[in-house]
This record gives C-alpha cells, structure tokens and sequence, in this order.
C-alpha cells in the first residue's frame, strides 16, 4: 500500500459550529450492504428500523487516531458522548437494552452532517449514569458514553441520501421506531 498524501487544505471560511442535533440508533447489523464512495456513505441496502433521540448541549463525538508505528497498526475510536434529560423507566429499560448490544449510531450535526459511529464493528455502551443533581438546575437525566473503534473515521452520510427526511432516499427502507414524549 502506498502511503502517500494525496492534497493539501486552506484555512476554512469560519462558517463551522459544533454540537450535535439529533442521535439515530439501528440494532448491530440491520444497516445491509453499506456502499462507501471515497469514505462516504452513497448507499444503505439493508431494511431496518431506527430510534431517534433529540439531543441538545452536553452531547459530543471525539474521534481519536490510533497507530503504533511498532505493530504497524491504525484505527480510530469514535467516542460519542450523549446527555438525555429527565429520568424515565421507559427510558430507563431502553438504555439498559443499548448497553446490552452494539447499536450503530447515526449522529447528526448543527450543519446537517450525518456521520455513522460503529459503521462496521458497531459502538459499545462503555459508560454511563442516571442521575438527579443536587440542586433543582442540575441534571435529571442520563449520560451516556459509546465507543466505536473503526479502521476509519466515522464515515459521512452523503446528503442525498436524506432528502424528504432522515434517509428516505436509500435503497433499502429505514422506519422510524417509537419516539417517547418523556413529558
């Protein structure tokens, strides 16, 4: 394999925010054959069924590079940090479920990016906590941490792909799970 660096890059325009607008779950291995065109997803074949969790503030996605130059290895491990307000039993039994598998975990941006954590090997639940604060303005709710750990950064989901809503133009069919008002 060759190793050698393919481009450059200028100093972007300052038209970038951070955090994360919307997290999407889909049980390990119901995505299909996922077709990558230049490390981004152009096609999902797979029929499955995602569970949509709004997240605003406190949630975020790391990603981390890897290598030893002694094993002559790379990965990189996606580390996606999510915060959910108030405390359910509902919720409660989900997160308990989520832990127990490796979800893939759709992540989208306040730019509209839509990138996959665990895309192959799918992210573990490696921490997490439901907690209510001490005081009346601290957190009633669920934190939680994931990990992916792939030969990639996590991979774009191309924009077509997302037109008339989260992917409604795929090949194969995703269906929106039950959305709980944890009212």
């Amino acid at each position: 394999m060759a190793c050698i660096l393919t481009g450059g890059r200028l100093k972007p325009c300052k038209d970038a925010v951070g955090g994360i607008r919307k997290l999407y779950f889909v049980d390990f291995g119901d995505l299909g054959d996922v077709t990558l065109t230049d490390d981004e997803i152009t096609e999902i074949a797979g029929d499955f069924t995602y569970y949509e969790y709004d997240v605003k503030g406190n949630s975020d996605l790391t990603q981390n590079v890897n290598s030893s130059n002694e094993n002559g290895t790379t990965y990189y491990e996606q580390v996606l940090n999510a915060t959910f307000t108030k405390l359910t039993k509902e919720d409660n039994k989900e997160l308990k479920l989520m832990a127990y598998g490796r979800p893939h975990v759709f992540v989208e941006d306040y730019k509209g990016n839509v990138m996959v954590v665990g895309l192959e090997n799918g992210a573990d639940v490696t921490e997490g906590t439901a907690v209510t604060g001490r005081a009346m303005g601290d957190l009633n709710g669920y934190t939680l941490g994931l990990t992916g750990n792939e030969i990639a950064y996590a991979n774009f989901v191309d924009p077509s792909l997302n037109v008339g809503g989260f992917l409604a133009d795929i090949s194969g069919t995703a269906t929106a799970g039950t959305q709980r008002d944890p009212a």
